[in-house]
C-alpha cells in the first residue's frame, strides 16, 4: 500500500506520557515507511527532549503568559498558524494527542481548511475554568475519530461523553529499558543523591492525580521498617499549575519530619534528561504507581522492562493489563495498603520476571501500536472516500 503523510501533534517538548507516546509512535510509523511530521509548540531555544527519526516542526510560543488560560490560548493560536504555514490540508492524516492541538485542528476544520482530524484521549482532567473545560470538550467532540490508549477510557468516553472511541494501546521500548546495568546507573545515583536504600521511585512529579501526598504518608510508614529508605520523586514537567498541591506536599513532609533534597529521605529531582531514565528505573528497588487516574501508565511497563518491581493502584486501567504475577496491588486511597505493598515488594520480589513479565511486554510493542494506528488511519480515509460518492 501507499505510504501515508501523517502529522502527529503534541502539546509540549517535555517528557510527559503523551509526548513520549507521540515520539515513539512517530518512530514506529517511520520504520513502517510512512512520511511522518511531528508538530510541537516551543519557546525560543527549546527543542523536543528526544528527537524522533522524522521531520519536526515547532510552533513558536513565548513563556510570558500570565495564566493557564492565556498559555493554552497562545499555544492553540501558535499551532493554528504553524499548521496553515505548512499546508495542513496536504496531510493524509492529522492526529492530535491532546486538547491544545486538537483545538487548533478543530478551528481549521470549522474554517473548511481541512477535512477533519483524529484525536487520542490519554485521559481527561477536571477544569473549574469554563474556557479550559470547553477547549478540552471541543478537542474530542469535533474529531472525526477518537482513540484511547486503554479500554477503560474507551468505555468512559462512550458512557460519560457519548463518544464512540477505539482502543489503540501504548507500547514499550524493550531495547531502551532493560535490566542490564551500565555506567549511567552509578552516575545517576550519585548525581541525584540516591545513597540510601532501598529506593522507592515515583515518576511524574508532584501532582494530585499522581497521589503524591498519600504516597508520602505511606513512605513515612515504610521508614519504620526500612529507616534508610529514600523516596525519589522524578520528573514533573507540566503545563498545568500544581503549585498549591506541591506546597501541601512540602508542608506535610516537614510535619512528618521527612528531610527533602539530595541525600535526604525524599529526593525531588524535577525534570530529568531523557538519557537518565533507564538508569533511574534500574536504580530503584520498586516503582510506586499509585495514581488516582491514568490513561494507561506507561512507566509501569518501562519499570518492569528494567527489572524493577511495581506497586500499582488496584484500579483500571492498571487492572486491564497487570495481575498478581506482574505487580503488587495497593488501594490508592489507603495509606496502609500502599505502605504494605511497598514493603512486600522490598522484602523480596515475587513478580514473575522469567515468564509473566516478558509475556506482558511482548503484548505491548510500538511496532504493533503503529500497525494498529495505520489500520485506523486507512479506515478513516476509506470512510472519507465513500462520503464523496
Amino acid at each position: 500500500m501507499n505510504a501515508l503523510r501523517i502529522a502527529l501533534l503534541t502539546h509540549s517538548v517535555n517528557p510527559r506520557g503523551g509526548v513520549v507516546h507521540t515520539l515513539e509512535l512517530a518512530a514506529a510509523l517511520t520504520a513502517l515507511g510512512h512520511d511522518v511530521t511531528v508538530f510541537a509548540p516551543a519557546a525560543p531555544g527549546e527543542t523536543l527532549f528526544r528527537l524522533p527519526p522524522c521531520r519536526v516542526i515547532y510552533a513558536p510560543v513565548t513563556l510570558s503568559q500570565s495564566s493557564t488560560v492565556a498559555m493554552v490560548e497562545a499555544r492553540i493560536h501558535a499551532f493554528r498558524q504553524t499548521l496553515m504555514e505548512h499546508d495542513a490540508w496536504s496531510f493524509d492524516v492529522l492526529h492530535a494527542q491532546d486538547s491544545i492541538s486538537g483545538n487548533a485542528l478543530a478551528e481549521l476544520k470549522a474554517r473548511g481548511l481541512i477535512r477533519g482530524f483524529m484525536r487520542t484521549v490519554h485521559h481527561l482532567d477536571h477544569f473549574d475554568d469554563p474556557r479550559l473545560a470547553a477547549w478540552q470538550r471541543r478537542a474530542y467532540e469535533d474529531a472525526e475519530q477518537v482513540l484511547c490508549v486503554s479500554d477503560t477510557w474507551t468505555r468512559e468516553m462512550r458512557s460519560t461523553f457519548g463518544i464512540t472511541a477505539l482502543t489503540v494501546p501504548n507500547g514499550v521500548d524493550i531495547t531502551r529499558f532493560t535490566p542490564d546495568e551500565d555506567a549511567h546507573d552509578a552516575l545517576i545515583k550519585r548525581r541525584l543523591g540516591m545513597d540510601g536504600g532501598p529506593i522507592v521511585l515515583s515518576v511524574g512529579g508532584i501532582e494530585a492525580r499522581k497521589n503524591t501526598l498519600t504516597l508520602l504518608e505511606a513512605f513515612a510508614l515504610v521508614l519504620r521498617t526500612a529507616p534508610a529508605a529514600q523516596l525519589v520523586i522524578a520528573g514533573g514537567a507540566s503545563l498545568l499549575d500544581h503549585d498549591v498541591y506541591t506546597r501541601s506536599v512540602l508542608k506535610r513532609a516537614a510535619a512528618l519530619g521527612l528531610s527533602m533534597g539530595p541525600h535526604e529521605r525524599v529526593v525531588v529531582t524535577g525534570p530529568l534528561d531523557d538519557a537518565a531514565m533507564p538508569a533511574l528505573f534500574r536504580s530503584a528497588d520498586v516503582l510506586s504507581m499509585v495514581s488516582l487516574r491514568e490513561g494507561f501508565g506507561l512507566v509501569v511497563l518501562e519499570a518492569l522492562a528494567s527489572g524493577t518491581p511495581v506497586v500499582a493502584s488496584a484500579i483500571a486501567p492498571f487492572t486491564e493489563y497487570l495481575d498478581g504475577a506482574t505487580c503488587y496491588w495497593a488501594n490508592p486511597a489507603d495509606i496502609g495498603s500502599i505502605a504494605a505493598a511497598l514493603l512486600r515488594a522490598l522484602s523480596g520480589s515475587r513478580i514473575d520476571f522469567d515468564r509473566a513479565v516478558p509475556a506482558l511486554l511482548a503484548r505491548f510493542s510500538w511496532a504493533a501500536s503503529a500497525r494498529r494506528h495505520v489500520d485506523v488511519y486507512r479506515q478513516l480515509l476509506a470512510t472519507r472516500a465513500l462520503a464523496l460518492h
